[in-house]
């Protein structure tokens, strides 16, 4: 590619390099060419261009030569012989390029866009290296280029006057016109800039000196525009501060989707004068704004390209059509006048726009404004309207569209709607960041977009042409939110990024600087829980991570933060406070898996004792799946933690291993638990107590605990008592209710050895379903409703309704009474559903089931299971147990299994738990 230069010395620019054309001569005879625009240039002209009126004795034959060598370093088709001279081709010109933007400069001043136009005029400008066709001896096209250039630096002085520049314009306008005396529109500049720069004294005399000047010198009176311009200034015409209304924000072309629920609120707060939407980036706000107020036809003022909050009443003057800086001239101009100021992106200037907005409110009645901003303007009277995410539904439905627009005739498969669901949720619903994925959809699946995120930023692509954001980028829309920050406000926030799934107050325990936070919208609260929970969108959490300059640091203070989290609240789960125990470990398990996988590698000890810690937690919520893995990693990289907590952790997989039906596993980790919690200086005693679990008689495992509850810390000897409830437990499950019943013994001797006696009612849950099992129905009934009441009088609600559940399943064995057991299951499943306990409400559902069943409702039992099953199919549990299977299967012979678990299907759970009965 050829371009030319004229705009100061003669040059070639061919493929972004400069050509070499030689000495002065060379140059005229290309800038002859240049000045032609293409046309052949006769032999006699260019002489007459390069060597004037002293050629050479054959100039026709020098020009052949300076043409060769020029070929050489142009191309042979760009310098070419036409006729009886010469032409040059190139691909443009700079003077050319000038041209077409002091024209399109022009027009978009004349459209009320000044801003554009002072870019285009500064691009134009900038390409002036000196005089035009300064290497030709002839006026050749200089004239006419100077001439524009003149014109061209009027007009991009009238376009700095334009955008509320007037302070620093009026200088250069001084300049102006002792440079070009007679130029009518340099001076008709300079006066409305005085005029408008609060210098309205000056403007007068300014007029007299251009009317001095034009009438002694050339004899001739000012032109029309300066005669009317007088005649205003003289009669302080309020017209000189406002012109016609500017041409309204232009609509993008793509589909307006979602945001019904906030296009109602907004007309709902149509009779308040000041409505800010405040929202996270790329949240859409200005769309929304725009969308809202497109039927209004509102001044629409851009302040993301304002770096000085003092220039925020004259970027809104100009917006508005006003010939004024200050908001003195706005309130001139706008008087009683109605209308709607939409104010774009405030939050780097929200004090320079409170103020301004506090002025124009109270002293323009008629005027109501609509701000976009992540922070309120903090200016009474203001209504808030959060703008969040995309909720799932809309957001896919913005993906579908945009990936629809790239990709024409896509539609999702099965598999595409979930992966664009799971996108979706990746991107946190920010409609920019759906957006600029969709673009990249061009070239990639939803798969692959899906796998590229990772726990890195998004590298999504620029934003597209048109687009309403001011930012080239995501990841610039998010720095604009958080690089400004308050050095202390930004510290914390990126401390916040290791959170999953977000945080409650405690875990920052900094009111002020959080709510800041929440404030600027790079932390969005929801209070409509308790505790308020807090959180980072996904956008800001990615950047935060990036710019983190001690990750390690953070991560390391969130693993601490849970571990004494899990040390407060694990205790409680089976307490008096269990309800909450559970609700608040179930609101963190995000968090909890988090800082038990950072563990792994950073404090496999700490892992370890985390994870076993929650054991009760894990079994109660029904989170084999997620737990058995963590569990494993840990003992595997923990070998020398204490020996409490790897007995607690294979205790914790003993148990986690029946809700998945894995009874040798069960065993295997009741063994290894058994192995660390013998006493260190009895091998035999380990030797016996480890087979006691399984498979030795029940004298042989009551003499093996006998032995090793002599020693060792409380921890162990709790940890004992712990090991032989749960080996009651499993041996019940099995039907071996002898051995169970010896089990469940010490479990109850060991509590009140070390004095647990919180631990006594479950222990004794244990006890009466042993016995029971043994044939001692009546005795284990008396121990479980005794259990229930110690459990009750202690304060103990889930382990009163562990015992109410083991209550029922007796009175479904021996001389069955269903009707009783459903009376005795109901408020125990009550309590399992308030404090979330997943694996007791299966069983408890399982129950319920087979009680239906004997009391004469087969159906209604089958269709209870079969809701239970399909509960436990989503998570990958089975905790029927050998027996409750067995009475089951024999309870619901001839029963169309098929038709109940249609009938489950149709049915919600609160529906399938009703056929039970109310708690």
């Amino acid at each position: 590619m050829l371009i030319g230069r004229v705009l100061g010395p003669t040059g070639i620019e061919r493929d972004g390099t400069d050509a070499e054309l030689g000495g002065p001569l060379p140059r005229r005879l290309i800038a002859a060419l240049l000045a032609a625009d293409g046309r052949p240039v006769s032999e006699d002209a260019l002489a007459d261009a390069v060597w004037g009126d002293r050629p050479p004795a054959s100039p026709g034959v020098s020009l052949q030569a300076y043409v060769s060598r020029l070929r050489r370093g142009l191309g042979a088709d760009a310098l070419t012989r036409v006729g009886d001279g010469y032409r040059l081709t190139v691909d443009g010109t700079d003077a050319g390029r000038f041209t077409d933007e002091v024209r399109r400069g022009r027009e978009l001043l004349g459209d009320g866009r000044p801003g554009e136009a002072l870019r285009v005029f500064e691009t134009g400008l900038g390409r002036w290296r000196g005089e035009a066709f300064q290497d030709l001896p002839q006026a050749y096209a200089r004239t006419a280029l100077t001439e524009l250039h003149a014109v061209a630096t009027e007009e991009y002085l009238a376009a700095r006057l334009a955008i509320g520049d007037t302070t620093g314009v009026i200088a250069e306008l001084e300049a102006a016109v002792e440079a070009g005396p007679y130029r009518e529109r340099r001076w008709e500049l300079l006066i409305l800039a005085l005029y408008r720069g609060a210098r309205q004294a000056e403007a007068p005399a300014a007029l007299r000196r251009v009317r001095a000047r034009l009438t002694d010198e050339l004899g001739i009176d000012p032109g029309p525009a300066l005669q009317t311009l007088e005649r205003q200034v003289l009669a302080q015409d309020p017209r000189l501060l406002l012109v016609a209304r500017p041409s309204p924000p232009v609509r993008p072309l793509s589909l307006f989707l979602g945001r019904t629920t906030e296009l109602a609120a907004l007309t709902a707060m149509a009779g308040h004068r000041l409505v800010s939407l405040v929202g996270p980036a790329g949240a859409g706000k200005t769309r929304l704004a725009i969308e809202f107020a497109a039927d209004e036809d509102p001044w629409f003022v851009r302040l993301a390209d304002l770096t000085e909050p003092g220039r925020v009443p004259a970027a809104t003057a100009t917006a508005m059509g006003v010939r004024g800086t200050t908001a003195d001239a706005i309130v001139t101009a706008l008087g009683q006048s109605a209308g709607l100021l939409l104010l774009d992106n405030c939050e780097h200037v929200t004090a320079a726009v409170a103020d301004l907005v506090l002025t124009l409110l109270a002293r323009c009645p008629g005027l109501r404004v609509l701000a976009t901003s992540r922070e309120p303007l903090g200016v009474d009277g203001e209504r808030l309207l959060p703008i969040g995410p995309l909720p799932g539904p809309d957001a896919v439905a913005l993906l579908t569209d945009r990936i629809t627009a790239v990709r024409p005739g896509w539609r999702p498969d099965d598999t595409e709607t979930a992966q664009l669901d799971r996108l979706a949720t990746a991107l946190g619903g920010i409609p920019l960041a759906l957006e600029l994925a969709a673009a990249r959809a061009r070239a990639i699946g939803p798969g692959e977009l899906l796998d590229s995120l990772h726990d890195r930023f998004p590298a999504l692509g620029p934003v597209p042409r048109g687009a309403l954001t001011p930012h080239q980028t995501l990841e610039a829309a998010v720095a604009w939110s958080v690089d400004p920050l308050p050095p202390a406000d930004r510290a914390l926030l990126l401390r916040l990024w290791p959170f999953e799934g977000g945080f409650p107050l405690a875990a920052v325990d900094d009111l002020e600087r959080l709510s800041a936070l929440i404030s600027r919208s790079v932390v969005v609260a929801d209070t409509t829980i308790s505790p308020a929970r807090y959180r980072l969108l996904e956008m800001v959490r990615a950047y935060c991570r990036d710019q983190d300059p001690q990750p390690s640091a953070s991560r390391a203070a969130h693993a601490a933060w849970v571990r004494q989290l899990v040390e407060k609240q694990a205790p409680d789960v089976g307490g008096e406070h269990s309800a909450h125990a559970m609700r608040t470990l179930t609101r963190e398990l995000p968090n909890l898996l988090a800082a038990i996988r950072h563990d792994l590698g950073a404090a496999p000890a700490a892992a370890l004792r985390t994870a076993g810690r929650l054991q009760w937690f894990w079994h109660r919520g029904g989170h084999a799946g997620i737990a058995l893995p963590l569990l494993r990693a840990a003992l595997d990289t923990a070998p020398a933690a204490a020996r409490s907590d790897r007995a607690r952790a294979w205790l914790c997989s003993a148990t986690l291993h029946t809700l998945v039906g894995d009874w040798t596993g069960a065993w295997q980790a009741h063994r290894a638990a058994g192995e660390l919690l013998a006493p260190s200086a009895s091998a035999a005693s380990v030797s016996v107590s480890v087979s006691a679990f399984a498979s030795a008689s029940a004298s042989a495992f009551a003499s093996a605990s006998a032995s090793v509850s002599a020693s060792g810390d409380d921890e162990i000897r709790l940890l004992r008592a712990q090991a032989a409830y749960y080996a009651a437990l499993f041996h019940s499950a099995e039907g071996a209710f002898g051995r169970a019943v010896i089990s469940a013994r010490e479990a109850v001797a060991q509590a009140r050895a070390i004095g647990a006696d919180w631990f006594l009612p479950a222990a004794s849950v244990a006890l009466g379903a042993a016995l029971a099992g043994d044939r001692q129905v009546e005795q284990g009934r008396r121990v479980l409703t005794r259990a229930a009441e110690e459990a009750i009088a202690s304060h103990q609600n889930w382990t009163a309704a562990l015992s109410r559940l083991r209550l029922a399943r007796t009175l479904l064995v021996g001389d069955p009474d269903p009707a009783r057991a459903l009376t005795v299951l109901r408020p125990a499943l009550a309590c399992f559903t308030e404090e979330d306990d997943v694996s007791n409400t299966l069983v408890g559902l399982r129950t319920g089931a087979l009680a239906l069943a004997l009391d004469g409702r087969p159906r209604d039992g089958a269709i209870v299971l079969a809701g239970a099953d399909r509960c436990a199919d989503r998570r990958g549990l089975d905790v029927t147990g050998p027996g409750l299977a067995a009475a089951l299967t024999a309870a619901l012979r001839g029963v169309d299994r098929a038709e109940a678990a249609e009938a489950a299907a149709r049915l919600g759970e609160q529906q399938i738990r009703a056929l039970i009965g109310p708690g």
